[in-house]
């Protein structure tokens, strides 16, 4: 019960005893109608609500912060009874949303919606909801409430940009001898067909040449020529920093309906680290090549190297879900995965560290005959330590291409162009 309909209740008592005092028709008359107002109000407010719905629709679930996110409200009145107003209260979590609407004289039997568009300016998971449904009476005299609970979840994707190159040394591909070795894995090398063989999988049976043969005939598969990629992300909470920094969160007024808006990357070395691991992983997996994930943030995060475009989805999910607040120090994320991985693999290091270990976790990768790339974020540009340039020479003095991420700078441009030639 809202305070006006407190102050009606108190006029109503007033009347009541001013006319069993007085005997005047005037106080009589002053009871009937604030106890109509008051009965009156009362039953219009509990029929509000009833027979009103919302769904909540999007085009897709999952997006990529820079882009425009939308989603339709649709507000179906069941019955005759009018409203006089209705407010739709979105509580996602997702910043910025634009989906709370005041409506107003809606006639039964109607179907109202509404389009909120939403400039997606973090990664990670947000929830579509609830969103709260409020009415009442004319006067407002008792207003009421309905929550729809969330149904649906919005997954945002870093930023990826396009690399016009990349370091990919040559490594000790599998080629050669390793082309005639036999593996019981599926790979999309075939190497040729035999007969059937209990235990082997329906999938592998090859049905041209079993109809062309009368018996049963399996592919037979090759290792994959082209050693994998494997991306190591510096997630640990003590080598972050970042600047304060507020991300426009409004549509421009030049959208005219476009997915994406312009975007710049926060001063953080967490979100540049992140959206360098999921275009250096796009741009191998878009040549073919399979690639892996290994970081430990809030959680310990590790993909086995694969190919095509599921996989890409699979590194960019856990980009989106990562946050930066690990313990475990590059060298020791190096020590605890390089083991696993065959000799000649590519690993592309990212980090913001500017210690001494990086030197070493880089040795540790060469000793074990894999091929190290390192993408320095470079701390000393978002307001931490100095120390990058130095470090950077240090690596590139074993041989060991670098590439060198600057606050400001273009991150297409800071992954593709080499310094000093490495």
């Amino acid at each position: 019960m809202t305070v006006s309909a407190r102050i009606i209740l108190i006029l109503l008592g007033l009347s009541v005893f001013a006319m069993v005092v007085t005997g005047s028709v005037i106080y009589s008359r002053l009871t009937y109608l604030w106890l109509f107002l008051l009965l009156g109000n009362w039953a219009f407010s509990r029929f509000a609500l009833r027979g009103v719905s919302l769904h909540r629709n999007a085009n897709t679930y999952r997006s990529q912060v820079g882009h425009v996110f939308e989603e339709r409200f649709e507000i179906r009145i069941a019955g005759r009874l009018p409203r006089l107003w209705l407010e739709v209260r979105d509580e996602s979590n997702l910043p910025g949303a634009q989906g709370s609407r005041v409506l107003t004289m809606l006639s039964g039997n109607q179907t109202r919606a509404h389009r909120a568009v939403t400039r997606l300016v973090h990664r990670g998971s947000f929830t579509l909801g609830p969103t709260l449904l409020s009415s009442g009476d004319p006067f407002g005299l008792f207003p009421v409430t309905a929550r729809e609970a969330s149904t649906s979840t919005l997954l945002v994707y870093p930023l990826i940009v396009d690399l016009a190159q990349f370091p990919s040394p040559a490594g000790l591909l599998s080629g050669g001898e390793a082309l005639r070795r036999r593996t019981h894995q599926i790979t999309p090398n075939a190497s040729g067909i035999r007969e059937y063989e209990p235990g082997d999988p329906l999938n592998r049976i090859h049905w041209v040449s079993t109809a062309r043969r009368d018996r049963l005939m399996v592919k037979e598969f090759e290792l994959d020529p082209l050693a994998p990629v494997w991306i190591f992300l510096d997630a640990a909470q003590h080598v972050q920093v970042s600047q304060p920094y507020k991300q426009e969160s409004e549509i421009p007024v030049n959208y005219f309906g476009k997915k994406q808006a312009k975007y710049s990357l926060p001063p953080s070395t967490e979100e540049y680290a992140v959206s360098a691991a999921a275009s250096i992983a796009r741009y191998f997996i878009q040549r073919k090549r399979a690639v892996g994930l290994a970081c430990k943030g809030d959680a310990l995060y590790t993909l086995a190297a694969e190919t095509g475009g599921r996989q890409l989805g699979k590194i960019l999910e856990a980009l989106a879900l990562l946050r930066a607040e690990g313990n475990l120090s590059l060298l020791a994320l190096v020590m605890a995965q390089a083991r696993h991985l065959p000799r000649g693999s590519t690993v592309v290091v990212i980090t913001s560290s500017t210690g001494n270990d990086n030197v070493a976790a880089v040795d540790h990768l060469l000793r074990r005959s894999l091929r190290p790339v390192v993408a320095l974020v470079d701390a000393q540009s978002f307001g931490g330590p100095p120390g990058s340039e130095s470090l950077a020479a240090s690596i590139r003095a074993m041989g060991v291409p670098v590439r060198r991420i600057v606050n400001g700078q273009a991150l297409e441009t800071s992954l593709s162009i080499a310094e000093n030639g490495l």
